[in-house]
């Protein structure tokens, strides 16, 4: 038996409890891993809290850890093999968060030697949406400047690396100035603490006059007008998510003025691609290879503790990512 995290009602973090789970054997395609970390992600808070989901349900997108069996067909891996998982699949049909889970094979990447177990949890789905949104979609170039909501989130933190990396600026929006400075120290080239300053203003200021060539916006909701004002002709808005549910107003002639370009982006859109997949991993590994990509950890818990973890995510106070490690 292992211990597995499930929900048996829809709800905020409480309703997450530890199962003692028989976990099956890998079928056709499939590896079976013994986690060691695993990675909290929004797309799990909002597993937990959709009423549609079939109950009871397990949760969970990310992990690290070793290969614990090989299904029929799988070919490259050897039991005890140190891998991760790639976001390339639905949660609810492969619910990973727990000792023992079961994943496509699709899924799994070697686990990169300079890394620690948390470190690799926290690594692809933040760094694989900065890339697919910032590099394969908007082309970010030297010189550019990016705005990025949401700052201190691991997304967020990621695209910041990955703008110096290219040689872009990134410029950090923030709700308050209690983070100005760790933002700071994680490279953003500036913050803009949106519940006090003017974004557009601001923004003109470091830009002298010229507005930010890329937006990356995981927030949607009224505040996506003034980022598009600040917006350069021609530029490239990325809506990545809504963590605000109040209507979005787009200012149409503010798009039709500058010629602007609104794109919705899915992590799945890249990494159920197997070659885009590839080149993107091999881009990341490089980064940490060359020290330009770092995963940043805010708070590392226990798995009895997986509701502190969801409490913590749901608090909004991280900078970085939130990992679950599992005892051996």
């Amino acid at each position: 038996m292992s211990k597995i995290v499930r929900f048996h009602a829809t709800g905020g973090p409480e309703v997450l409890t530890l199962d003692d789970i028989e976990v099956r054997e890998p079928g056709h395609g499939e590896i079976r891993i013994r986690t060691r970390a695993l990675g909290v992600n929004r797309a799990d808070a909002m597993l937990r809290n959709n009423r549609l989901v079939k109950l009871p349900s397990g949760i969970g997108w990310e992990a690290s850890g070793e290969v614990d069996a090989i299904g029929p067909d799988v070919e490259g891996f050897t039991v005890g093999d140190a891998i991760s998982l790639i976001p390339c699949f639905r949660p609810t049909d492969y619910p990973i968060h727990g000792e023992l889970a079961i994943a496509p094979a699709t899924a799994v990447a070697r686990h990169p030697d300079s890394l620690s177990w948390e470190q690799t949890a926290a690594l692809w789905g933040q760094y694989l949406t900065a890339y697919g949104a910032l590099i394969e979609t908007a082309d970010l170039k030297a010189g550019d400047t990016v705005l990025i909501s949401a700052a201190s989130s691991s997304v967020g933190l990621a695209a910041i690396q990955v703008a110096r990396s290219v040689g872009a600026r990134p410029v950090a929006l923030t709700r308050s100035s209690a983070k100005r400075r760790r933002l700071l120290d994680e490279g953003a080239e500036a913050v803009v603490v949106t519940g006090e300053e003017d974004v557009v203003t601001r923004v003109n200021e470091l830009t002298d006059g010229h507005g930010a060539r890329v937006i990356f916006d995981p927030v949607g909701g009224p505040a996506l007008a003034g980022l598009i004002g600040a917006a350069a002709p021609g530029g490239t808005v990325i809506v990545y998510g809504v963590l605000n549910s109040e209507a979005t107003t787009v200012p149409v002639m503010g798009l039709i003025n500058k010629s602007l370009t609104i794109r919705g982006y899915k992590l799945w859109e890249l990494t159920t691609d197997v070659e885009r997949r590839k080149v993107a991993v091999d881009w990341i590994l490089d980064g940490l290879a060359g020290k330009t990509l770092r995963p940043v950890i805010d708070t590392v818990f226990p798995l009895e503790d997986i509701v502190g973890a969801h409490r913590r995510l749901e608090s909004g106070s991280q900078v970085g990512k939130i990992v679950v490690t599992v005892p051996h």
